[in-house]
């Protein structure tokens, strides 16, 4: 399993243009190592859109969800530095979740990587994770071309913090797919049949969308 913990905070979000450079200078030089200073942080990866939207998508990943509600976490949110507390008006449509990893599969993270999100239908729910998890994504990550496919559900409600009141309200995360990949016209073609919107929705996933990323810089505690 590629994912560093059984939990992760996903997070996808614009930013104002004219503060596109200084946020990516304070993202790689203060925030991602602010944050994989917190007990539990394991990793976190900056991603931009190559296709679809929104410009950003950043995973965190974490020891356990505890970590996301940790003494130590909730102290940096509600004390940001002043320059986090310039950045932070600067971003639009910030969409955060705590989420548990409900699969993993595959051994590395490919530098692209394809977003898909969805809610699950509630009469449908149990045939779509028996489907994800048992049919759809174990094999993926031996094809050639790709990396490896987790999924991610929202399993808790950030608490209102500090740096949440400047920028904003955060929307949640329900489900996500995460397919990473070493080849784009591989990638591509899985979006366009077994995991496309159609065949999500032929085993139950309302209201899926996708986006195309790529990494942009990446951190470990270590």
């Amino acid at each position: 399993m590629p994912l560093l913990g059984s939990a992760a905070m996903l997070l996808s979000f614009d930013v104002l243009p004219e503060a596109v450079a200084e946020h990516d200078h304070w993202h790689t030089f203060e925030h991602l190592p602010e944050r994989l200073s917190i007990p539990g942080f394991q990793r976190g990866t900056r991603w931009i859109a190559l296709e679809g939207q929104p410009r950003y998508m950043v995973l965190y990943e974490v020891e356990a969800l505890t970590t996301l509600t940790s003494a130590a976490y909730l102290e940096r949110l509600n004390n940001p530095s002043p320059w986090t507390a310039k950045i932070m008006p600067s971003y639009r449509g910030m969409r955060r979740g705590f989420c548990a990893v409900a699969g993993s599969f595959g051994h590395g993270l490919g530098h692209l990587c394809a977003l898909l999100r969805f809610k699950p239908s509630p009469d449908a729910a149990a045939a779509l994770r028996h489907w994800l998890l048992h049919e759809a994504l174990p094999a993926l990550p031996s094809r050639p071309g790709l990396g490896s496919v987790h999924w991610l559900e929202g399993a808790l409600t950030p608490a209102m913090t500090q740096e949440q009141r400047i920028r904003g309200a955060d929307a949640a995360v329900d489900s996500a797919l995460l397919v990473t990949a070493y080849d784009r016209t591989v990638l591509a073609a899985l979006l366009q049949s077994e995991l496309g919107a159609t065949a999500l929705a032929r085993h139950g996933a309302l209201d899926a969308t996708q986006a195309l990323y790529r990494t942009d810089y990446s951190l470990t505690r270590q």
